[in-house]
């Protein structure tokens, strides 16, 4: 028995007409205030399913076209521009780049600035007129074998294209040319090459949100934030002691879950180590500086996981973790582009898979310096100084 029904009952106080309705309406419209008090919680209640929705249905494509693809062109003839051209027409390859030399070409691979390369020998249209079959070089960065797979499979339907205005090879027309295609990086598609060095910084991202984000709103909600807020110290040595114990902590799972990648799954280690460690840590500062920029902006412990989370679902679509990130459409790359995972599952994969170098991996390091000075910079300015 309830206190209310026990003092109804000494008091011999009677059941007013639709109690209970009154009362449930009440609660109703109390929880409707409380929720229209709660900006992020309704935020996130309204966002949330347009942002999976709009994701889902327009940016995220599982067969991805006009990849970007660089080209050797040892000889300028026809031929090999009908031949380029009908490549082009699949659809799957997009010319971006023209290189003209070897070292060039691989090194656009490398870096990730080119998904495939179309190398075009010296000599090549006079050896196709004397029959000597002669060999086009299609070479794929097959780290993602999603956006490698179906533009490899579309290659063999362009020679009646390529050729039919350029020579009589009868009908249907026979392969005047091989084309010889090499899936670099991983040459057996293996998915576990692609899915294992991009859950490093996965994990990394969802857990130093949430770890930084939940350190501050949780000191201001038991009080202890107003003996901080007390004290001689500044809004960035705050910062910074919030985040450098949480870098070691990001730090030692980045190297368990690289170990077991490696130790369990077989994934190698082509690039140098501390070349990985470094950006690693560079990454893992970006994400707390960005748990830190929202502890600044949430009331309590529930917001700071929502809004966390709000981040982190655009971050794991958008990233190229999951799906190919150059077949998304261009407005959804530029996001992409402001997202840390972007950058370090291009970083980890080139330095695991591709042996890359830091200079190799310039463009990603330079974003991932600015995305962190732009985080800490936001955090300081927000930070408060008191409780008001």
């Amino acid at each position: 028995m309830s206190a209310n029904e026990a003092y109804r009952q000494s008091h011999d106080v009677k059941e007013p007409p639709f109690g209970f309705w009154w009362r449930s309406y009440a609660m109703l419209i109390k929880e409707f205030i409380q929720l229209r008090r709660d900006r992020v919680s309704f935020a996130m209640i309204v966002m949330l399913p347009v942002m999976q929705l709009v994701l889902f249905g327009f940016a995220i494509n599982t067969t991805p076209r006009n990849l970007p693809t660089a080209v050797l062109l040892q000889e300028d003839s026809d031929l090999a521009r009908s031949v380029l051209k009908a490549i082009e027409n699949t659809a799957y390859f997009r010319f971006t780049r023209e290189v003209h030399t070897v070292a060039e070409f691989d090194d656009l691979l490398q870096s990730g600035k080119v998904l495939f390369g179309v190398e075009i020998p010296r000599g090549f249209e006079r050896s196709v007129r004397r029959g000597d079959k002669p060999a086009l070089l299609v070479a794929a960065d097959a780290t993602d074998p999603v956006a490698a797979g179906s533009a490899l499979g579309a290659l063999g339907a362009i020679v009646q294209t390529a050729l039919e205005h350029d020579l009589h090879t009868g009908d249907p027309p026979s392969m005047p040319f091989e084309i010889r295609t090499h899936a670099r990086y991983n040459p057996a598609a293996s998915s576990r090459l692609n899915i294992v060095p991009g859950l490093v910084g996965t994990i990394l991202t969802m857990t130093m949100l949430i770890f930084t984000a939940l350190s501050v709103t949780r000191e201001i909600e038991r009080g202890t934030m107003e003996n901080l807020l007390s004290m001689p110290i500044k809004p960035v040595e705050v910062m910074f002691g919030k985040i450098v114990p949480y870098v070691l902590v990001g730090f030692i799972q980045a190297t368990l879950i690289v170990g077991i990648g490696v130790l369990l799954f077989g994934v190698p280690i082509l690039g140098s180590l501390f070349t990985l460690a470094l950006l690693s840590t560079l990454f893992i500062t970006t994400n707390l500086a960005i748990g830190y920029t929202f502890s600044t902006i949430v009331q309590n412990q529930l917001q700071a996981m929502q809004l966390s989370m709000m981040f982190f679902l655009p971050s794991i679509l958008l990233s190229g973790f999951m799906f190919p990130f150059a077949g998304m459409p261009v407005w959804a790359q530029y996001i992409g582009e402001g997202l840390p995972l972007t950058h370090y599952v291009r970083i980890v994969r080139a330095i695991m898979l591709k042996g890359a170098t830091l200079q190799n991996l310039q463009y990603d390091t330079i974003a991932l310096i600015a995305l962190m000075l732009l985080a800490m910079t936001i955090a300081v300015t927000r930070f408060r100084r008191t409780l008001d």
